[in-house]
């Protein structure tokens, strides 16, 4: 079998590493790929927006599945036009992936079909005054969301009205956030704790895998600014079984019974975020792909041949029963540049790969790197994602066995979080 992956990050080495534990190198591709995925895939210099390209490519080399990994070419409808060419493809039509490219479809959609969120009003760009007007009307706390893709920089949780105003007034008047920031959607913030939950579909039958816990802020302690993400660790304890029972059946199913019911079946993964207050579980917001970095915490615990697993689900003969848990936990720390998630520097040579050496309790996902000569160089915010895996019920080891991999690493600028999953060891219980 031929595997394409379209993408450039840590996901995509994720993706990309699985794949070939079942694949040899010649037989996985990466579109356009990043200095270290090209130690294991073939790289193809085509970017993830240039879906004609992509797909004139995927069939002339004869590529027997594609693997989308980023959001925009989803959203954009690259599965429909694979598809309409008769090309076996893993991710959702363009009509689902609104699930993510549309925050105020997905809000509707919760509201449609009864699925636990919070509450919510969509406003356009030229209805800021009256947007403004909402909020100063309530003492509450709000999120102000862009309605569109944003590169996760389009949520702004805001601690008072006025600082809501602000956030409407940024969201819709800068050049940043374009068409995605012509409606907003601004909703009641809500408490608890957070988890990801992973739904793997062929529109009709489904599994889901281990909960993870991001880290979105860039310091210790959940402060900073927010990122895309400093590392994760899976399975996350905070969703007990009686809460993965209620998310399955308050959450997952009422989503893909909707989205059939729409006329829009679900296929390929998707990816829930999900708070976990008083109340119960409700829904954040979904993305229609793995996340990043949590794909480099779960992919691993994922057992058997991935691509014949991803190929099941494009081919809509997807047996969960045959998807097989590692029974261990993941932690992965993101190593950033200096400066990051503001602007940074890239170009800085990238020490002590040479001392590390993959085996089945630890990986080095690239994520922003360039191949020069026989090293590395930085080239983007987040550069490494460094991950270890351990025993089931042993997450203090798998931390400590990442941070020593952390250790060995250093480039001009580098900064990352010293308590990835450390929460975990005394997680806060929501009844």
């Amino acid at each position: 079998m031929k595997v394409l992956v379209i993408g450039s990050g840590g996901r995509e080495h994720a993706i990309v590493w699985k794949l070939r534990q079942n694949l040899p190198s010649e037989n996985v591709y990466c579109a356009p790929g990043n200095g270290g995925i090209g130690r294991d895939a073939t790289i193809v210099p085509i970017a993830v927006s240039h879906i004609g390209e992509l797909l004139r490519f995927a069939r002339n080399e004869g590529i027997d599945l594609t693997v989308v990994g980023p959001e925009q070419p989803l959203v954009d409808g690259i599965v429909d036009e694979f598809e309409r060419n008769g090309m076996k493809i893993f991710g959702p039509s363009k009509s689902a992936a609104r699930l993510e490219g549309s925050k105020a479809f997905a809000k509707r959609f919760m509201e449609k079909y009864g699925i636990p969120t919070a509450t919510f009003r969509v406003f356009s760009s030229r209805e800021k005054e009256a947007a403004k007007k909402y909020v100063r009307s309530s003492n509450k706390s709000f999120v102000v969301k862009a309605d569109g893709l944003a590169a996760g920089k389009g949520v702004v949780v805001c601690g008072s009205p006025g600082e809501a105003e602000e956030a409407i007034d940024a969201l819709t008047s800068s050049e940043d956030f374009g068409v995605s920031g012509e409606r907003i959607v601004i909703e009641e913030c809500l408490r608890g704790e957070e988890v990801s939950v992973f739904v793997l579909t062929d529109g009709d039958r489904y599994a889901l895998l281990p909960p993870a816990q991001d880290h979105k802020r860039a310091s210790d302690g959940d402060t900073g600014k927010n990122t895309g993400g400093m590392g994760a660790y899976a399975p996350a304890p905070v969703l007990t079984g009686e809460l993965a029972t209620r998310v399955e059946q308050d959450i997952v199913l009422p989503v893909l019974g909707g989205m059939r019911e729409e006329g829009t079946p679900y296929r390929g993964c998707l990816y829930i975020g999900i708070m976990l207050t008083q109340e119960g579980p409700k829904v954040l917001e979904f993305n229609c792909r793995f996340g990043d970095p949590e794909a480099q915490v779960v992919i691993p615990l994922i057992e058997g041949d991935f691509g014949s697993l991803l190929l099941s689900i494009a081919g809509r003969t997807f047996d969960p029963a045959r998807l097989r848990l590692r029974e261990a936990s993941c932690v992965c720390v993101v190593l950033a540049s200096g400066g990051y998630p503001g602007p940074y520097t890239t170009g800085k040579t990238i020490l002590g790969l040479g001392k590390f050496v993959p085996d089945d309790e630890s990986v080095i996902f690239h994520a922003g790197t360039k191949r020069v000569g026989d090293g590395y160089q930085t080239a983007g915010g987040r550069v490494l994602g460094v991950t270890a895996i351990g025993g089931e019920g042993e997450l203090g080891t798998t931390i400590r066995r990442a941070y020593e991999a952390v250790s060995k690493i250093s480039f001009d600028g580098m900064h990352y979080r010293t308590d990835i999953g450390k929460k975990a060891l005394h997680p806060l219980r929501v009844a």
